[in-house]
């Protein structure tokens, strides 16, 4: 068995390793910037893009009535029975085939199991929408010993950040008097005033 050089992804969650090469904006963008290292044949395998500060959208796209679910009850029920129409139409014997019935009993039981849902739903959801995860902002990362290469080939494309790898935040810690020294006794006490 040859080793093909691609590095294996780990089966597990961790967390990505590397400098951060490149900030963008949009996903297309920091796919653009890989696609611009492969290019220029960099070893790719050495990059990540990573997402960043993630929201769940969910995307409203239209009303939901009676008619709309009905008919998109149907659609589904007949997509079903056509696939089962297939199945049944390559086994039977029979000169008539199986294919149109099928597609008509699917596309009934899918606009009834459609409509029964959107009825007992009671109005508390009369909208359709699409949920998708997006991030805020997209990294790449590379590994240490190519990640100066790939910022200076970057550089064409834009997006280049410092180059030193991004450290967590570390908290300050406030001064404290080295032990065994003690202050004077009277450090803390108010100035004397003169009556």
């Amino acid at each position: 068995m040859a080793y093909t050089g691609q590095p294996r992804v780990p089966r597990t969650p961790t967390p990505p390793q590397g400098e951060q090469v490149a900030r963008y904006d949009t996903y297309v963008q920091a796919q653009k910037a890989v696609d611009h290292l492969a290019d220029k044949a960099f070893p790719v395998q050495m990059v990540t893009i990573v997402g960043t500060d993630l929201q769940m959208v969910e995307r409203v796209t239209g009303r939901l009535s009676y008619p709309r679910a009905a008919l998109g009850g149907f659609v589904s029920g007949a997509w079903f029975g056509l696939f089962v129409g297939l199945l049944l139409s390559l086994f039977s014997t029979e000169e008539s085939s199986p294919l149109l019935p099928a597609i008509l009993i699917g596309g009934a039981f899918g606009l009834l199991f459609s409509v029964l849902t959107y009825s007992l739903s009671r109005g508390r959801r009369d909208f359709t929408s699409a949920s998708q995860i997006v991030a805020s902002s997209y990294a790449v990362l590379c590994h240490a010993e190519k990640a100066h290469q790939a910022r200076q080939l970057l550089a064409e494309v834009g997006g280049v950040t410092s180059g030193w790898p991004t450290k967590p935040a570390v908290p300050e810690v406030a001064p404290q008097a080295p032990t065994g020294v003690r202050p004077p006794a009277d450090a803390d006490a108010p100035p004397a005033q003169d009556a």
